[in-house]
């Protein structure tokens, strides 16, 4: 990987500028007329205030905002899913959040593609497509997340397919158990639970199978295959909720109702209603617990995310999506933010889908981060 630019104040009232060829290793993705900040060279985006009136009550900073951004793909098979991070910053995505939101950012001004991380020889293991690659890649991601996290500040990372969440979960897991010594749980907002293991996959897609990694239901010895995960970065399946499932593999239902995993359908949206169901699930992790919150942006129905790998109809409204968001915000409990399986090359030619679905994830950002109607 190129070094971070972290070291340097950078010329951030230059333009935008993207590369999204193999060769490359980072993506240009610089916030314009953003002063630049004298109090270290973490800091690239410096606000006045922060907007958010609920207390945090797990951030020692809950004014700074850590960022990721993660260009990689290799969890699935469609390209594109790697453009999502420069597309959501182009869009002004961190902009909004530092001027109208009032967070101060830190992390890297670029998006990561980790292309040296990736083996020129990746053959399948245990029948998973990259296990190398992905395994090498998340281990990174960890790190990254980490390195915020351990600062008491949220974390947002923007991906990327939802592998990607085997690094952001597992570093914001080491960082919390450090920090506070505590355990963090995992709301997990998707049409897919993501549970399968190896074994089960049906089609060896690794972003099929991070919760399984997570949670210690799948593991590998070998150091380049997952094998650098340990228990400190593992969460327990009783400590994560599902909310939006309408696409389960037959052995993902048995590996939920086995381990008495917390999951809440679209049925159960559609007989409770979005405002009940966050009750409950809420109520499952509790008031003492920080929260994880991983979105992949295929939990909307297609009608208001189009642009995405693996979209199911009959998903979430675009509003219910920004509530579940702004809910997990007044708890004050959230510590980290994922949003992933953006996919901008999936929409036709001068189609507005995916124009429509960056805008969608750009709400449910800003929600999750305290945006409010009123």
């Amino acid at each position: 990987m190129a070094p971070s630019r972290l070291n340097d104040i950078v010329d951030i009232a230059l333009p935008p500028t993207k590369s999204t060829s193999a060769s490359a290793t980072v993506t240009t993705t610089t916030l314009p007329n953003t002063p630049t900040s004298s109090v270290g060279s973490r800091t690239f985006g410096r606000s006045i205030m922060n907007t958010s009136l609920i207390e945090s009550k797990f951030l020692s900073h809950p004014e700074d905002l850590g960022v990721v951004a993660v260009g990689f793909s290799g969890g699935q098979c469609k390209p594109g899913v790697d453009a999502a991070p420069s597309a959501l910053i182009e869009a002004g995505l961190l902009t909004q959040i530092r001027d109208e939101l009032g967070y101060n950012l830190h992390g890297h001004d670029t998006v990561h593609l980790y292309t040296d991380l990736v083996p020129k020889e990746d053959s399948d293991y245990r029948g998973m497509k990259n296990p190398r690659a992905v395994s090498a890649v998340t281990r990174k991601i960890a790190d990254q997340v980490y390195n915020q996290a351990k600062e008491g500040r949220l974390v947002l990372t923007l991906g990327g397919d939802h592998s990607i969440a085997i690094g952001t979960i597992g570093g914001s897991a080491k960082a919390i158990r450090e920090r506070l010594g505590r355990e963090i749980a995992v709301i997990w907002v998707d049409a897919h639970a993501d549970i399968n293991t190896p074994e089960t996959s049906g089609s060896g897609n690794i972003h099929g199978m991070p919760v399984s990694f997570l949670t210690g239901l799948a593991k590998e010895e070998k150091e380049d295959v997952f094998g650098w995960m340990k228990d400190e970065n593992r969460i327990s399946v009783k400590k994560i909720v599902y909310i939006g499932l309408r696409d389960v593999d037959a052995g993902e239902k048995k590996i939920l109702r086995d381990n008495g995993i917390k999951a809440f359908s679209m049925f159960d949206i559609d007989r409770h209603g979005i405002g009940r169901v966050m009750e409950m699930a809420l109520g499952h992790i509790g008031s003492d617990t920080p929260i994880h919150l991983s979105f992949d942006v295929d939990a909307l129905d297609p009608m208001w995310a189009p642009s995405t790998g693996t979209p199911v109809r009959g998903g979430l409204t675009l509003r219910e999506g920004d509530y579940i968001c702004e809910c997990v915000h007044e708890t004050g409990s959230l510590v980290a933010v994922d949003l992933v399986e953006v996919n901008p090359s999936l929409a036709p030619a001068n189609d507005i889908g995916a124009h429509e679905t960056v805008r969608a994830g750009c709400s449910l950002v800003r929600c999750a981060l305290g945006e409010s109607l009123l």
